[in-house]
């Protein structure tokens, strides 16, 4: 089991869970948790909390949870202790792949699980819904997957009623397409883009400073961003014992004006060297020299406090979208369609010739390709370069399977041996269309090319007749650091942690 946790600048977050603006967000402790789910084990929860605490922490990030754990006692734990949670949505194997990006319903389900489990929790106050997915220019395509994911999950804690919780996303710092990456996922409506913004940045080692790390650099470009930031992963091991000088320019007055801390990479002592602690035993933990240094420059922070009513946003103007060409490949807009499970189930029902009971699950793919080498398929495509989008993109590949399928066997009059594919396939009877899907499907068109405009009606967990898929682990929640972050929150053996400290204290 590991356990992330990250550092940013003082921040008082208290159970509201009022989303604040970059002025605002300013938090003292972060933590990051990583792999298996670190907030579902009780006793290492007790052994842990209380070193976060000596470490200033009050605020965690995990990169991984179970929805379907108890997270009652480690939440309650960290509550008592002051501490908040910022979780990422995805998993290693089920997050946006940067190789072949989509957004469809088996993401938006786990989305959305993990909103629902922690939403119940007054100190969980936002999640990430990506990591370090765009990565080189010519995987920007996929952070236009990673935009529709912020737009639909800040649409759904909004349409559950839940209190206010943000949804941001993590990057890291590649040169040639960061200020793009910045302003794409910061422009067009404030129903599209994130509610903070998190940085990995590894370029402060040893003995640096403000300038020569480009932390200068960074402040200036970030200095009229309309929402919080923050670098949700530091701490270069280029030199060790780590002195973490960073801290103190980083908790400054001149980089408190624009940042909300940082996030320290990381808790556990592993195999790369990156540890503040390494486990003794299921009970305790032994400090190490990091531990040490970066505990008496996070210990110089002074935080200062701003009254919430009296507070005035000053970055309100969102960026300028970046155009389409060589080193960024996602049009701003449209952004690829809203998941939606009534829909995709409608399709299903609605077809007379569907993917045989008999057919495995591994063989979905290859026989969809077979199935669109013999008809057109537009309306499963999806193109984020040109904005063009099939409406059933989004759908799981059972149902796009079911969709081509059925669209061939119409085309050839609905010939018995056009629904077989060696055995692949077979015949059903169909259910009609009706209401809202009935509504859908006219718009979308017998080629699905259509664009549905009808009100979605997806929702997490509900019955399909989809089976769910997963991505490949790229761009996961650990596509960089697996297993390596730093923080003041071990809630597991080997867990990793990065800490969120800070300079500015928001009383709500």
């Amino acid at each position: 089991m590991t356990l992330n946790c990250k550092i940013f600048p003082l921040i008082k977050l208290y159970p509201s869970g009022q989303i604040l603006t970059s002025e605002q967000l300013h938090a003292r402790c972060c933590l990051s948790i990583d792999s298996e789910d670190p907030l579902a084990d009780a006793t290492a929860c007790e052994r842990d909390v209380p070193i976060m605490k000596e470490l200033r922490t009050n605020v965690i990030r995990t990169y991984y949870i179970n929805p379907d754990a108890d997270h009652t006692k480690c939440m309650k734990l960290l509550e008592e202790a002051g501490i908040y949670l910022i979780s990422d949505l995805s998993t290693p194997n089920n997050s946006i792949n940067r190789a072949d990006p989509s957004w469809g319903m088996d993401l938006y389900d786990r989305y959305t699980s993990v909103i629902d489990e922690l939403q119940q929790y007054n100190n969980t106050i936002g999640f990430f819904a990506g990591n370090e997915i765009s990565n080189t220019a010519a995987t920007t395509d996929a952070s236009a997957y990673v935009k529709a994911a912020v737009r639909d999950m800040k649409t759904y804690i909004k349409e559950k009623n839940y209190r206010s919780m943000g949804v941001g996303y993590a990057t890291a710092d590649v040169t040639n397409i960061r200020v793009n990456l910045a302003n794409y996922l910061d422009c067009e409506s404030d129903e599209q883009i994130i509610d903070f913004w998190g940085y990995n940045v590894y370029s402060w080692c040893g003995d640096s400073n403000y300038q020569k790390s480009g932390y200068k650099t960074r402040t200036e470009e970030f200095r009229n961003y309309t929402v919080p930031v923050f670098f949700a992963e530091y701490g270069c091991n280029d030199v060790t014992p780590r002195p973490f000088t960073e801290v103190t320019a980083l908790y400054g007055d001149t980089m408190a004006e624009v940042w909300s801390g940082g996030i320290v990479y990381m808790y556990f002592q592993e195999s790369n060297d990156y540890g503040l602690v390494s486990v003794v035993d299921s009970t305790s933990v032994s400090k190490m020299s990091d531990f040490t240094n970066y505990s008496k420059h996070i210990a110089t922070a002074s935080p200062t406090g701003t009254n919430k009513a009296s507070y005035t946003p000053t970055n309100t103007v969102l960026q300028e979208c970046p155009t389409v060409d060589s080193t960024w490949l996602a049009k701003a807009t449209p952004l690829p369609p809203t998941p939606d499970d009534s829909l995709c189930s409608c399709i299903y029902d609605q077809a007379a010739c569907v993917p045989a009971s008999s057919l495995k699950t591994s063989k979905y793919g290859s026989l969809l390709n077979e199935v669109c080498g013999d008809t057109d398929c537009s309306g499963l495509h999806h193109n984020a370069t040109t904005g063009v989008y099939g409406a059933y993109s989004m759908c799981d590949t059972k149902d796009q399977l079911a969709f081509a399928l059925n669209k061939y066997y119409k085309e050839q009059n609905k010939r018995d041996s056009a629904c077989s594919f060696a055995g692949s396939a077979m015949t059903k009877a169909t259910t009609a269309a009706t209401g809202t899907c009935s509504a859908q499907i006219k718009e979308a068109g017998s080629a699905g090319t259509g664009t549905v405009t009808t009100e979605a009606t997806a929702t997490a967990g509900s019955d399909s007749s989809s089976s769910s898929s997963t991505s490949s682990s790229f761009g996961s929640p650990a596509s960089v650091h697996s297993s390596v972050s730093v923080g003041s929150l071990q809630v597991a053996a080997y867990a990793v942690t990065a800490l969120l400290a800070g300079v500015g204290m928001i009383a709500l």
